[in-house]
């Protein structure tokens, strides 16, 4: 399996533009009352930064100690600040119950197993707040995927290991729609759409 530290490592930032749709989601956070929101998946740091910016408390965490190191640094470069936490997502979260008032995870949560993403999503559930927004992206098989290119093996039922590429042993779950209404059946699915970066993106809110 690769190490995202590694990859960090070689690369530096990697990912350096924020997903198209976070200046509609900031309006729709700041229309709301968000305040609180945890990044999860945070990898170096675009999306602590872009919300930052426009006044948020965030929070981020990731599995790679290098991701993080970027990520504190630009953050500090930007005179900004965000609490930063290295960390697995199919490990009880360090939060306590009803933390946040919203969690965003961008191309993070389909690389597991399903048994991981459904404990994943369990803790987004426990620690965001009654009505808490989520947004969240996940590829799409077919569409904007290396389905071809990286060679994918089925592990599981929509779970793959690329044979080949820079994530080669690294799984990826690729979500249906009814997958994802069923993991995410403590959540009002206001919108599930396909992205500006051909991945599917999850809007909704907890139900209770």
């Amino acid at each position: 399996m690769p190490d995202w530290n590694d990859i960090f490592t070689k690369g530096g930032k990697v990912f350096l533009k924020p997903h198209p749709d976070v200046e509609r989601l900031a309006m729709l956070f700041k229309e709301h009352g968000v305040r609180k929101i945890l990044d999860l998946g945070c990898g170096t740091g675009r999306h602590l930064v872009y919300f930052s910016k426009r006044g948020f408390d965030m929070h981020g965490i990731d599995a790679s100690p290098k991701a993080l190191e970027i990520a504190k640094t630009w953050l500090k470069d930007e005179n900004l600040h965000a609490e930063l936490i290295n960390h697995r997502m199919e490990v009880e979260f360090p939060f306590a119950d009803d933390f946040f008032d919203a969690i965003i995870s961008i191309q993070v949560i389909h690389h597991n197993l399903l048994r991981d993403i459904i404990f994943t999503i369990k803790e987004i559930e426990r620690t965001l707040k009654s009505k808490g927004h989520v947004f969240i992206t996940v590829p799409m098989w077919g569409l904007g995927s290396r389905s071809k290119t990286w060679d994918m093996k089925e592990i599981e039922k929509n779970t793959y290991l690329p044979q080949k590429g820079p994530e080669k042993d690294l799984p990826h779950h690729y979500f249906t729609i009814e997958e994802i209404r069923e993991v995410f059946n403590s959540f009002n699915l206001n919108k599930i759409y396909v992205d500006g970066t051909d991945h599917r993106a999850i809007l909704g809110q907890k139900i209770k």
